[in-house]
């Protein structure tokens, strides 16, 4: 699993049968200090995020492991929506705060 943030939403009128009625984001992968990259991932939202939510997602084959995502051709999933993590005992991100 990695993390992101939302940072927008894809819309595609024209797609595959299997895709339909699935969410798309844009996701801005972050560091484990939260420190965002240049680095951007398309991903089905299997749990209703938000831009602006930090993400768990998944890529390849794991992708697919969702009840959502079964079968589908999707190459990346967001699986869940982090409320904090820590890293060596120092809060790097909460939700919550401010």
């Amino acid at each position: 699993m990695l993390i992101a943030k939302v940072v927008g939403s894809v819309v595609a009128s024209q797609k595959d049968e299997k895709l339909e009625n699935l969410k798309l984001l844009v996701l801005q992968v972050h560091g484990h200090e939260n420190v965002p990259k240049d680095q951007y991932v398309v991903a089905v939202d299997s749990v209703q995020a938000g831009v602006g939510d930090m993400v768990l997602y998944a890529t390849g084959s794991s992708a697919r492991q969702t009840r959502l995502t079964d079968g589908k051709p999707c190459d990346a999933v967001v699986m869940a929506v982090v409320d904090s993590w820590d890293v060596g005992g120092d809060n790097v991100y909460e939700k919550w705060a401010g």
